[in-house]
């Protein structure tokens, strides 16, 4: 597996995708709402002329949805065939990260999180926190 991560924040927290996923990044300005959708799609994007879908991972994650900024990313995540998008606070590094730099998270994390989180790598003073992707985006968007 990939030891290069994209990593994410989202509030006060950073999160790690491995680069190998991540199709592109794009500056995020808003998304064509879809009704009837849950909360936490923020609606849909063109992304080299495909519509994808774009999940804000602030709601997702339970937190308050924020106007976008010029930080804001949608980081273009690839399933298969499909595109889906994750939209963030801001995603500007990647990060060479060692599989031995990830431990189990903490019981009280793994249950929390709802799943959403794998593992968990301390760097010097940050702690970053892998995304179990596929949960995060939900089977019925990644397969849909």
């Amino acid at each position: 597996m990939s030891s290069l991560y994209v990593i994410c924040k989202v509030g006060d927290s950073e999160y790690a995708v491995p680069a190998d996923n991540v199709f592109q990044m794009e500056a995020y300005s808003g998304a064509t709402p879809v009704p009837g959708a849950p909360t936490y799609v923020a609606g849909l994007i063109q992304v080299r002329g495909q519509i994808i879908p774009v999940l804000d991972l602030r709601v997702r994650f339970g937190l308050e949805s924020l106007k976008p900024t010029l930080d804001s990313r949608v980081v273009v995540m690839i399933f298969g065939e499909r595109l889906v998008g994750i939209l963030v606070d801001s995603a500007r590094e990647v990060q060479n990260i060692s599989a031995e730099q990830f431990k189990t998270p903490p019981g009280v994390v793994a249950v929390q999180s709802a799943g959403y989180i794998k593992s968990v790598a301390q760097l010097k003073n940050r702690i970053i926190m892998l995304l179990d992707s596929e949960k995060v985006i939900g089977k019925e968007i990644s397969h849909g």
